[in-house]
């Protein structure tokens, strides 16, 4: 049985159809967040318990956090985790 998942978007989709097959990027607001609270990269890095390298690559949507990292930063900021996180779809 052939689920929409397995399409392929070919050539003759509409544009709308094609984003609908677009994957979402996850943008966040760490650094946001990070600044706010005055703290540096490296202070919320020991927070987390990763590099300051890390939360530098997490802060400029180059790397996307596990859940677990994502939901420690929620602890963090004392927030949901969907108020840091977010699913965008590319343009």
């Amino acid at each position: 049985m052939e689920s929409r998942l397995d399409i392929q978007i070919v050539p003759g989709y509409s544009e709308l159809e094609s984003r609908l097959y677009m994957p979402p990027t996850v943008v966040n607001r760490v650094k946001e967040l990070r600044i706010a609270q005055g703290w540096t990269q490296e202070q919320l890095a020991q927070a987390a318990g990763v590099s300051r390298q890390s939360i530098n690559s997490i802060e400029r949507n180059r790397y996307v956090p596990s859940l677990e990292l994502a939901l420690t930063f929620a602890r963090i900021f004392a927030c949901p985790f969907e108020q840091i996180f977010q699913l965008e779809n590319p343009a």
